[in-house]
């Protein structure tokens, strides 16, 4: 697959990008919880909780928008991505979902530029690799029929997923 220009990759906090959305790697219930998921919420303040509140929470793979409050992004997408239980139920399919709905959100909407976080892999424990293998070829799909998306970043927490991001994207 030939690489997008559109994809970039930072490694560093996803709640400081100044992008219409960042996409928040969420819980069931959208209430807020731990890693990336409680950052966003800690940054956003108490306006993206209640907001929250009103959405009724979201289904695995399926994505709700918000308004950024206190972030610097515009929006947040959130999405619930699955819970790695060995591969064996569906879970690179519902990730591929999460990012697929994300985008398809982002464009519903009009905006231009979305930062992803890995989505599942922190205490959901989705395999790093896996997940950002998913993320990129989800990504090159939607941006190879899609001419209104400037800008996709996906922020890494550390120097090893950054990596594993450049790998699937044959930048290594």
């Amino acid at each position: 697959m030939a690489y997008d220009p559109r994809i970039e990759l930072m490694t560093g906090d996803i709640t400081e990008l100044a992008v219409d959305a960042i996409v928040n790697a969420a819980n069931s219930s959208l209430l807020g919880g731990g890693g990336v998921d409680g950052a966003i919420h800690r940054a956003a303040g108490p306006g993206l909780l209640a907001e929250c509140r009103r959405l009724g929470g979201c289904k695995t793979g399926e994505a709700k928008l918000t308004a950024g409050h206190r972030l610097p992004a515009r929006h947040v997408i959130h999405t619930v991505g699955p819970v790695w239980r060995g591969g064996g139920h569906n879970e690179e399919a519902l990730l591929a979902r999460c990012y697929r709905a994300s985008l398809e959100l982002a464009k519903a909407h009009g905006l231009r530029s979305v930062a992803f976080p890995a989505i599942s892999t922190g205490a959901y424990g989705f395999p790093r690799q896996r997940a950002c293998a998913i993320a990129v070829d989800e990504t090159h799909r939607f941006l190879q029929t899609d001419e209104t998306m400037e800008r996709v970043i996906f922020v890494s927490f550390d120097a090893e997923t950054d990596a594993l991001y450049r790998r699937a994207l044959g930048l290594d």
